[in-house]
């Protein structure tokens, strides 16, 4: 296999107040390696410390990390382009199995009801396989079957309906005597033909499969999604009165449903701060590593001294983002947090998740695997809609929920595209395109420029490069008066190779390191 080619060595470190007289918020990278890889198609860079509204705009550039590692997939070029894809969290609605699994997490803590032997059908792990450096290469994303979740229970027929289609299709009168039992000797069968039927009542509409009456009524509710008034624009034999969804169950009703005080388990919700460590994480360390290395075992087939204490901490506990508070943002702040799931005391299952300005970003999951039937995958991603929604009413701005990246051309990771209404950014405008403008497009290509106006370009592409901030020989300066310094050959492909990755904006608000 060809060896990784090395684009280029960047070093970007945070400025201090002997370099600048400090009025710029800037953070420290270190970008190890910018690099194209046979197979792992990506650039990627080592972070040290990052504000969150930097990290913000980068993942709404198509970054993501795995704890301080930072990296953008090549789209044009990987064999599985992955589109970063996030869900209006305060449109959102559950579906059917969204219900089911809401009501089997209820049914458990009320009755201690636990189904054997079913999989988690959604593992919310944000990290692809070969997300990391050659350290975390082993880091896998999860490809389970998404049976379950693809079929929406709503879009069967009910039995009534099956036996109505096929009661018409029953001929009747004397057609029904043909069907009656005939004696038979012995050793012989009957050879009667039976006599033609009168065919189809013309009065009544054609038989249609099951399947098509299922797509037409999906097809209706999505429709009913996207109009703001609940109000289809097509007239749907099923559609629901408005007595019917004005008692339909939101997720809150579900979460805060109320369990009997006899209950069998008990389910508690815990955020706690990973970066900085609060001492609420420090004295759950060891109990969430226990639960990380079951899951890595018993889901990924790692063997037992492959998730170590040290992997687990570079993983899923460091991360480049700082601790933020603002005054109109959430009191928890913003940054990288565990959310931990415990029951009867105990951790069962823990999603790693950032809370930025305006969303709040599912970075991984990991459970125990003895409550693997619980669908805690699925769970976890509604309560940290749910989450997003509650911190919402605290801060305005913050109203989505970022899934980490959608792959289309991998059917088995498709069911992020389940939590709608949810749209994909742009691989070259970066912008957000509804999910269902962008699947007919990625069904005829793996890659697709998502947004479709000719004229729309990139509104953060590097417009200036000579206002790009270096810190070179320990002074902070502009690229336009570092060039005029440098000596030898040009670095001028570099440098704009690196901000049209990184914008215009953080380019300006990042030192990058020259020597």
């Amino acid at each position: 296999m060809q060896a990784p080619r090395v684009i280029g060595r960047l070093k970007v470190e945070r400025k201090s107040s002997d370099l600048d007289s400090g009025k710029r918020d800037l953070v420290w990278l270190q970008m190890k390696n910018l690099y194209i890889s046979i197979g792992a198609l990506k650039y990627w860079m080592w972070s040290h410390t990052m504000t969150v509204q930097d990290y913000q705009d980068l993942i709404d550039r198509g970054w993501r990390r795995s704890g301080k590692y930072v990296y953008k997939p090549i789209m044009q070029k990987t064999c599985c382009p992955q589109y970063t894809i996030r869900c209006h969290a305060l449109k959102f609605q559950p579906s059917k199995s969204h219900k089911k699994i809401l009501k089997k997490m209820n049914r458990f803590i009320s009755k201690g009801e636990l189904q054997k032997g079913q999989e988690d059908c959604e593992p919310m792990d944000s990290v692809c396989e070969e997300a990391g450096p050659q350290e975390l290469s082993k880091v896998h994303l999860k490809c389970t079957a998404l049976t379950d979740i693809q079929k929406d229970a709503t879009e069967f027929p009910s039995t009534t309906e099956v036996q109505k289609e096929a009661a018409d299709a029953t001929p009747t009168g004397s057609q029904t005597s043909q069907n009656d039992p005939v004696s038979v000797p012995a050793g012989r069968t009957a050879s009667t033909a039976p006599k033609p039927g009168n065919g189809a009542d013309p009065s009544r509409p054609l038989c249609r499969k099951a399947k098509e009456l299922r797509k037409e009524r999906r097809l209706q509710k999505e429709q009913m999604r996207q109009n703001g008034d609940g109000v289809s624009s097509t007239v749907s034999p099923t559609q629901p009165t408005p007595s019917q969804n004005s008692q339909s169950k939101t997720l809150e009703d579900f979460i805060s449903e109320s369990l009997p005080e006899n209950s069998a388990h008990c389910l508690e919700v815990r955020l706690v701060r990973s970066n900085p460590p609060s001492p609420q994480f420090k004295a759950s360390f060891d109990a969430s590593y226990q639960v990380y290395k079951l899951y890595q075992m018993a889901i990924h087939k790692d063997p037992p001294d492959k998730p170590t204490e040290s992997q687990f901490k570079r993983f899923l506990c460091d991360s480049p983002l700082e601790a933020e508070y603002a005054p109109d943002g959430p009191e928890v702040g913003y940054g990288s947090f565990h959310q931990q799931y415990w029951l009867d005391g105990r951790i069962v299952a823990v999603g790693v998740i950032d809370i930025l300005p305006t969303c709040v970003s599912s970075v991984y999951l990991y459970y125990h695997p003895d409550f693997n039937s619980l669908s805690l995958g699925s769970y976890s991603a509604l309560r940290e809609i749910a989450f997003t929604k509650q911190l919402q009413k605290q801060s305005p701005k913050l109203s989505y929920y970022y899934l980490g990246f959608y792959i289309h051309s991998c059917p088995k990771m498709r069911y992020k595209g389940q939590y709608r209404p949810s749209d994909l950014l742009c691989p070259e405008t970066y912008v957000w395109v509804s999910i269902e403008r962008c699947i007919p497009l990625l069904d005829n290509s793996r890659y697709a420029r998502l947004n479709q106006d000719p004229d729309l370009g990139d509104a953060r592409a590097v417009r200036d490069l000579g206002r790009a901030l270096v810190l070179y020989r320990r002074t902070v300066m502009p690229y336009a008066a570092y060039s005029r310094k440098r000596k030898g050959s040009s670095d001028e492909m570099e440098v704009q190779q690196y901000a049209s990755l990184v914008g215009q904006d953080c380019a300006e608000r990042i030192l990058l390191y020259r020597s």
